[in-house]
């Protein structure tokens, strides 16, 4: 099974600060762009973010002088980041961690090369269920437990899946609905699975 990763679901960088642009200048790209948070960079490195609210912040007087009307003053950091490698389940634990909304993706030396937001990682559960139950059929029953296609049932409908049928051993029933939870797009699995033989039996 192949897993949506980090750099299946991110958005390449269109758009990035750099330490000493305007907050004016800032408003402009959030505007124009239509996005709600920009990197500040440094040679190419995030060293920050500066998001709508880090903007409104500054005009009600709450984020002091000075710097604050560039990027440097205005910005959170330093960012949470995120490996392109990284599946959506691991971008998803950090940024309920860190409590943010987006993860700035940078390469193994440390350069930015995009952006994951929340509404990106809820792309994968918006998958079509024949996708989903052909992943099933032929990555966790076919390659992965060496089961005929036709020896379980596979219904999807709006990502739940429900599994019926017989297989050979008990101790099969947890680890076949175990795999189809971490399939990509799953919200639910229904076990109405039933088994031959019980080799849990002490």
């Amino acid at each position: 099974m192949r897993h949506r990763r980090v750099d299946d679901l991110m958005t390449p960088t269109a758009v990035s600060v750099q330490r000493g642009t305007s907050f004016k200048e800032i408003a402009r790209l959030l505007d124009e762009y239509g996005i709600t948070a920009v990197p500040v960079v440094d040679e190419g490195r995030p060293v920050g973010v500066v998001s709508e609210a880090d903007l409104l912040r500054r005009q009600a007087g709450r984020a002091g002088t000075g710097t604050a009307a560039t990027a440097e003053g205005l910005m959170t950091s330093p960012p949470v980041v995120a490996r392109p490698e990284w599946s959506a389940v691991e971008a998803a634990r950090v940024m309920e961690e860190a409590r943010v909304k987006r993860l700035l993706v940078v390469d193994r030396a440390g350069f930015l090369i995009g952006v994951i937001s929340r509404s990106d990682l809820l792309r994968v559960f918006l998958r079509r269920d024949r996708a989903i139950q052909e992943e099933i059929l032929e990555d966790v029953l076919t390659r992965t437990l060496g089961l005929s296609p036709s020896a379980l049932t596979v219904e999807v409908g709006d990502g739940r899946v429900t599994l019926s049928g017989t297989v050979e051993r008990r101790s099969l029933v947890p680890i076949t609905v175990r795999l189809c939870e971490s399939v990509d797009g799953v919200i639910e699995v229904v076990d109405r699975l039933t088994y031959e033989h019980d080799d849990t039996a002490s």
